[in-house]
């Protein structure tokens, strides 16, 4: 039977014993051990965490003194050794992890600031901006006539009109 090649095989770009591979040498999502780092700091700062944590070290203690003597796998009389091994470690990797979550937050909060920045100075130029075209229309409608002078200008213009009928029909009636 005649063996098919697929289009990882036909590629010549890549040395031969790199393709195919089942173990990706560059994470393809890198964020996701910093959502981890995240997930895990939300965890650990919750009531749920902590009455686990505290039922897991109850029932450690309450085994390993009630339980019969061949089943026991902490001594009570050297204080419970294995169990401050275990909440040691636990502490020692939820410490990092936090500091990690706090990092990512940090870096969230830098670029929010820096976007916000950005948008009060575009607000404070179209503010300004804005200023600049209602000074300039007040300007502009200063140099307008007025509803006073435009009266005014009627006034005298209606007195001018009155004024020549009167003046033709004096001298229609001195014609006549």
């Amino acid at each position: 039977m005649a063996r098919v090649n697929t289009a990882d095989e036909r590629r010549f770009d890549t040395p031969k014993g790199s393709r195919g591979s089942r173990f990706r040498r560059g994470n393809p999502d890198k964020d996701r051990f910093g959502r981890f780092t995240e997930w895990v700091a939300r965890a650990m700062g919750t009531p749920g965490f902590l009455l686990g944590l505290s039922v897991f070290a109850i029932s450690w203690m309450a085994w390993n003194t009630f339980a019969p003597e061949p089943l026991r796998f902490d001594s009570i009389a050297i204080g419970f050794t294995a169990l401050t091994l275990v909440l040691s470690l636990q502490a020692s990797y939820a410490a990092p992890l936090i500091l990690l979550a706090q990092n990512r937050q940090d870096d969230r909060d830098r670029v929010q600031i820096e976007q916000d920045r950005q948008r009060a100075e575009r607000n404070l130029a179209d503010t300004e901006y804005l200023a600049r075209e209602v000074v300039a229309l007040r300007l502009a409608v200063k140099d307008l006539a007025s509803k006073d002078f435009i009266r005014s200008e009627l006034r005298a213009v209606l007195e001018e009109l009155d004024r020549k009928d009167d003046e033709e029909a004096a001298d229609a009636a001195t014609r006549s």
